[in-house]
C-alpha cells in the first residue's frame, strides 16, 4: 500500500531535497549529459568566462525550478498532480547535474546564492500550489515558457564552437517545453498579466545576480 504523507512529512521531504539539491546529489532520472560524447572546443579565457556565467545562471534556474515543483507538490491536494510535479522535478535534477558538470569543466563555480534561490522558490511554489491545480499548473506552464525563452537567448549568446553547452541547453529547452505542454493539457489556466509580469521581473533579478555571484 502506498504511504500517505502528512503535510509536515512533505515539508521535511522538501527541505531534505533542498539539501540534496544544494550540497549533494539531487534526485534525478539518471539521464547522461547530452554533451558526453562531444569534445571540448572552448579555449579562449574570455569565452570560458562567458559560457560559465551563462551556465551558472542556468544552474541557479534549475535550483529554483526544483524548489518550485517541490513547493507546489507540498500544498496540492491532488495526488495525480503531485506525482506529475515530482516527476518533472526529477527531470530538472538531470538539468542541474548537467549544468554543474559543465561549470566544473570550465573551472568555474555554481551561484553562491543557491540557498536563497531554493528557499524563495519553495515558498512561491507552495503559495502557487495552495491556489488550486488550475492556478498551480498554469504557473508551471508560464514558468516553463519563460525558461524556454531564456534558454533560446542563451543559445544565441554561446560561442559558435561550443557544441557541448549547446546540446545541453537544447535538451533542457525540449524538456521545459514538454513540462509546459503537459501542465496545460492537465488543466493549467493562463495566469493574470500582473502575475506573469512579476514572474519576469523576479527572473531578471535572479539571472543578473547569478551570472556573477
Amino acid at each position: 500500500m502506498e504511504r500517505k504523507y502528512k503535510s509536515t512529512d512533505r515539508f521535511i521531504i522538501a527541505l531534505d531535497q533542498g539539501l540534496r539539491t544544494l550540497y549533494g546529489k539531487p534526485e534525478s532520472t539518471g539521464r547522461e549529459s547530452p554533451a558526453q560524447d562531444i569534445p571540448e572546443s572552448v579555449q579562449a579565457k574570455n569565452d570560458q568566462r562567458r559560457v560559465a556565467g551563462l551556465m551558472r545562471v542556468n544552474h541557479a534556474g534549475e535550483i529554483a525550478a526544483q524548489a518550485l515543483y517541490y513547493g507546489q507538490a507540498l500544498t496540492t491536494e491532488n495526488e495525480h498532480t503531485r506525482a506529475a510535479l515530482l516527476n518533472a522535478a526529477r527531470e530538472e535534477g538531470d538539468h542541474l547535474e548537467w549544468c554543474q558538470q559543465r561549470l566544473s569543466e570550465l573551472n568555474s563555480h555554481i551561484s553562491y546564492l543557491g540557498p536563497i534561490w531554493y528557499l524563495g522558490s519553495l515558498t512561491i511554489g507552495a503559495m502557487a500550489g495552495a491556489r488550486g491545480d488550475a492556478f498551480s499548473l498554469g504557473f508551471v506552464a508560464e514558468t516553463e515558457h519563460q525558461v524556454s525563452t531564456h534558454l533560446s537567448n542563451h543559445l544565441q549568446r554561446l560561442p559558435q564552437e561550443d557544441s557541448r553547452s549547446r546540446q545541453i541547453l537544447l535538451q533542457m529547452r525540449e524538456d521545459e517545453e514538454g513540462h509546459a505542454n503537459q501542465a496545460l493539457e492537465s488543466g493549467g489556466k493562463r495566469l493574470p498579466w500582473i502575475v506573469r509580469r512579476t514572474m519576469k521581473m523576479t527572473a531578471k533579478v535572479m539571472t543578473t545576480l547569478a551570472y556573477r555571484i
